[in-house]
Parts: C-alpha cells; sequence; structure tokens
C-alpha cells in the first residue's frame, strides 16, 4: 500500500517533508508548483489574498525544485520524491520530470482556485480536448514516472472517463481527490468503479483523517492513500504504519 503525502494550501516543502516522512510515509510531494508565467501570475494574485502558495520567478523555480529534492534526499533516500505542478503547456513540466533524482511529477488537474481555473489549468484540464497528448507528451519525455491528479465530481467531466484516458495515455499513477458536493467524506462508490475499470495504480486522497477511513479507502481497491490536511501541523493522529 502506497503512503502519500499530498500537497495542500502550499505549505509542503522540503522542511516540511523532511519532519513528517518518518510518520510511515512512501511518497513525498512538494508544490503545488506553478512553472509558467501564466501560472505564476495566477498564483500571485492568490497570495495577494492571503493564499501560502509557492510563488518562484520562471528563471529560479526549477533550480529550486531540484534543491528541494536534493533536501529530502539526503536525509531520506529511499523515499519517492513528486512535484505536483501547474503548466498551461506540457514543456514546463517535461523540464521539472528531468529533474535529477525526482521520482514522479504530478500534473496538477486538481487545483480549484478561481485564479488558476480562469486560465485553463486546475481541474479545468479535465476539459481539455487536448487533454490525453498534454498528458502523453509528458510521459514520453522524461525519464521519471508520472502521476496526474484529478478532482472528482466536477460539473461537466465524466470522471471515470477521464480515469481511462489518463491511463491511455501512458500515466504511471492517478491520484483522485475523491471530493462530492454536499458530502463530508470520499466518494468511496466512484473510487471503486475507477478501480474497477482501470488498471493504472490509483491513489484515493480525501478525508483520510483517521484509521477508520483509511480502512474504507483501502476496499475500494486503491493501490494507496494520500493524506493532505490530516497532517498539516506536522504529525497524526492517527497511525498509518499498519497499512
Amino acid at each position: 500500500m502506497i503512503k502519500v503525502v499530498a500537497p495542500m494550501a502550499g505549505i509542503t516543502d522540503a522542511d516540511f517533508l523532511n519532519r513528517v516522512i518518518p510518520l510511515g510515509f512512501d511518497v513525498a510531494t512538494l508544490g503545488g508548483y506553478s512553472l509558467d508565467a501564466p501560472t505564476i501570475e495566477a498564483s500571485k494574485k492568490i497570495i495577494a489574498r492571503g493564499r501560502k502558495e509557492f510563488d518562484f520567478p520562471l528563471n529560479d523555480i526549477f533550480s529550486h525544485i531540484e534543491r528541494e529534492v536534493a533536501s529530502i534526499k539526503r536525509v531520506h533516500s529511499n523515499v519517492k520524491v513528486s512535484a505536483n505542478v501547474r503548466s498551461t503547456t506540457p514543456q514546463p513540466i517535461i523540464d521539472v520530470g528531468n529533474i535529477p533524482d525526482l521520482d514522479i511529477v504530478e500534473i496538477n488537474c486538481h487545483c480549484r482556485q478561481d485564479e488558476i481555473l480562469s486560465i485553463g489549468c486546475g481541474q479545468e484540464m479535465l476539459k481539455r480536448a487536448d487533454l490525453k497528448k498534454f498528458i502523453s507528451q509528458v510521459v514520453d519525455n522524461v525519464d521519471c514516472e508520472v502521476s496526474v491528479k484529478i478532482r472528482a465530481n466536477v460539473d461537466g467531466v465524466d470522471t471515470l472517463a477521464v480515469a481511462c484516458l489518463i491511463e491511455d495515455a501512458g500515466a504511471d499513477y492517478l491520484h483522485v481527490d475523491a471530493m462530492k458536493k454536499g458530502v463530508f467524506d470520499a466518494d468511496y462508490s466512484l473510487l471503486k468503479e475507477i478501480c474497477n475499470n482501470v488498471h493504472i495504480q490509483v491513489i484515493g486522497n480525501n478525508s483520510v483523517n483517521s484509521e477508520a477511513n483509511i480502512k474504507k479507502m483501502i476496499e475500494t481497491g486503491v493501490n494507496g492513500f494520500s493524506i493532505a490536511r490530516g497532517v498539516i501541523s506536522g504529525n497524526l493522529d492517527f497511525n498509518i504504519s499498519n497499512f
């Protein structure tokens, strides 16, 4: 069972990850990072209204990620390091995917901040007619594994169809925030449907805040689970080492 620290509100950096990895995580996710001019400008607007986002100029973002990866690998060489990234075009994601020692580059099709959506990124990526081509370009041109993080139950999007498309595009992981409007728990039935219809490795996310919910997540057939806000304090109120 793969256990992942997921990106959350712009605070998942190397210092934080080095502190929480010993809680039992197999994959540590940096980011999410904005990589091109449109996404960096959107991040600046988000920061201006009080969110803690990562904001680096174009001439520093790639070297920053490289330094962050190296910082984790020096302390936890056996843990996979992932970088969750946003870009309006594939090439900046490809550039990150070829950073030495980065194990996974994760394409962000998940963010729902208005500033990100307005430029066609985040969960709006799920509506792109060329999404399969976009992912395939990344897959075909990086040395590391590729994950795609999606938000489930987005209006106008068939989540299962998108899951199948991501598998067909050649990604190694499908990271699903199984959010459902009006429900304060993961959409376990949707996760089960996805797991029954794809062979890609599925990482379940949403409401992983107790051992009971981890068990419910695992029962859907996922290959692993990710925790974001449950570890935001730098600690966990439950034990993940037995899963």
